[in-house]
């Protein structure tokens, strides 16, 4: 068993592994590896009958989850929380990735659960050698502190659309 990071599978990487005889090999963890995958390793196993030559050893990828991105097979997910003024007047904000943080436009009245798409920025795939999206959920988070103008502004605001949130869970 190899336990990976997350990251390290995202990106690939390089691991020492000892074997059960002492043996001290280099593993490559490839790009985009799955969690419980086997890696042949080739002519490293044990010696053969009578003098043959050593068979091939195997190892188990174990990924560890990570605190913030979700893999969903190539694709890459984030919840990125936002203030209520970067969701209304929109705003550039950075946003993590496997490959390091980005800047983004959050667009003009986002709402919790928009989505936005990140093209490519996602895990790639060792077969096609297409790399995966990375998809960013927002979540609208309100001030932690007092904001009385903010308050006083929401008591006497009366918006030009009324609308129901909660209309089609009450039907």
């Amino acid at each position: 068993m190899l336990p990976v990071g997350f990251l390290d599978v995202a990106n690939g990487a390089v691991r020492t592994i000892t074997l059960p005889e002492g043996k001290t090999l280099q593993v490559t963890v490839p790009e985009g590896a799955e969690d419980r995958q086997m890696l042949r390793l080739k002519g490293q196993g044990m010696p053969g009958y009578g003098g043959g030559p050593a068979g091939d050893a195997y190892v188990e990828v174990h990924v560890a989850p990570h605190a913030i991105f979700l893999r969903k097979d190539d694709n890459i997910h984030v919840e990125v929380p936002v203030t209520l003024r970067e969701a209304v007047l929109g705003a550039r904000i950075d946003v993590p990735t496997i490959g390091g943080p980005v800047m983004v436009t959050v667009p003009k009245g986002s709402n919790t659960g928009s989505t936005m798409r990140l093209r490519e920025r996602g895990i790639r795939n060792r077969k096609t050698g297409q790399r995966g999206h990375q998809l960013i959920t927002l979540k609208v988070i309100l001030p932690t502190g007092e904001e009385p103008e903010l308050a006083a502004f929401l008591e006497t605001w009366q918006p030009k659309n009324q609308q129901n949130p909660r209309k089609e869970m009450l039907s």
